[in-house]
């Protein structure tokens, strides 16, 4: 039974990761897209509250109910010896550090150079420069295909490393694929920029 609970919150700390990245990812793209301030404000904190309402919530279910199955039912450490589970949690761990770091923090300052804005009446440099970093949209990018290469090895449970290396390297390359290829496709700062000199 206690197995069963723990698969249980563990599944549902996917779901719930997953439809808030999936958000977050449609969210970040409407602000890309927009030309109005207010309604850049509104996507901004949209991706705001999926994060904290979604992803957080669901990252900190599967920690908790992965460890303790992992304790309780996989040995602890042994869990090394098996690839799909070692390969489930390093990418996790990475996931999570990441996420509550580079790119969530990211998303914090960005809200938080919104208000700014809101308040001045129109796009600030801060802004500009803020919304224009590569690094912060690659490990958004990177979200998606990460999580998308965990719930595969978990599905297909492989009994060698196969699977990481390759989903790992492809992660990465469709990762730098949509961050090179989203920001050509709705090139922000330039045509923001363009659109605040314009006159009213």
């Amino acid at each position: 039974m206690t197995y069963n609970l723990l698969r249980f919150a563990h599944i549902l700390g996917a779901i719930l990761m997953g439809a808030g990245l999936v958000a977050v990812w449609m969210a970040d793209l409407r602000s890309r897209q927009v030309r109005d301030l207010t309604a850049f404000a509104e996507a901004v904190r949209n991706i705001a509250v999926c994060y904290d309402g979604l992803v957080v919530p669901g990252a900190l279910l599967l920690l908790a109910s992965g460890s303790w199955l992992i304790g309780q039912f996989y040995g602890g450490l042994a869990f090394l010896g098996v690839p799909w589970l070692a390969g489930m949690v390093v990418l996790f761990l990475a996931e999570f550090i990441e996420g509550n770091t580079v790119t969530r923090l990211y998303f914090m300052r960005l809200r938080r150079m919104t208000r700014d804005a809101l308040a001045q009446g129109r796009f600030t440099p801060e802004l500009e420069r803020e919304r224009g970093k590569s690094l912060p949209s690659f490990t958004h990018f990177l979200d998606l295909p990460v999580l998308t290469l965990i719930v595969a090895l978990g599905a297909l449970k492989p009994d060698s490393w196969t699977l990481f290396i390759a989903g790992s390297i492809l992660a990465l390359a469709v990762a730098s694929a949509l961050n090179t290829w989203i920001p050509r496709l709705y090139p922000w700062g330039n045509e923001r920029q363009s659109d605040s000199a314009r006159p009213a």
